[in-house]
């Protein structure tokens, strides 16, 4: 059984161009002109949930962006954990305030620069690649729901 620092390192490639991938996405919720990028971040994430073990990952439709939720459940028996988290961005104007493009992650000094970064592409990928391990290293012993928006 790999120990999670080991699993971080054997897949570190593969996490960041899974994030990078999400904040290459300007999913804008406030801007009508990015109505398909909402909907192509959303997918997005469905696949990644799903690649990462959860069953069932699907987009809900709302009256604004789509929901997207995902579970694995390990046992009726289990205590059941929520995960929440959200997947539009601020506008990233000024643009001229910018040292790199706002859409295009950079690394400088060991720190991911890009909108989305961190609120809430970044978090929200730690608590996949968290559940992801527990998974495949077959340490899940909760039932796991996810619901994440773009509102």
């Amino acid at each position: 059984m790999k120990t999670v620092e080991e699993y971080i390192r054997e897949n570190e490639p593969r996490f960041l161009e899974e994030w990078f991938s999400l904040i290459r996405i300007p999913s804008i919720s406030s801007c009508p002109e990015h109505k398909a990028d909402m909907t192509a971040c959303a997918e997005r994430w469905k696949e990644l949930l799903t690649e990462a073990g959860a069953d069932g990952a699907r987009l809900i439709p709302s009256a604004g962006n789509p929901l997207v939720y995902a579970e694995k459940i390990v046992s009726p028996d289990a205590p059941t954990v929520l995960v929440y988290g959200h997947y539009d961005v601020m506008p990233a104007e000024p643009l001229e305030l910018w040292k790199s493009r706002p859409f295009e992650p950079e690394v400088r000094d060991g720190h991911v620069f890009a909108r989305g970064a961190d609120d809430d592409k970044g978090q929200t990928m730690i608590q996949v690649k968290t559940f992801e391990y527990m998974v495949r290293e077959d340490r899940l012993r909760y039932n796991v729901k996810f619901i994440l928006e773009g509102e």
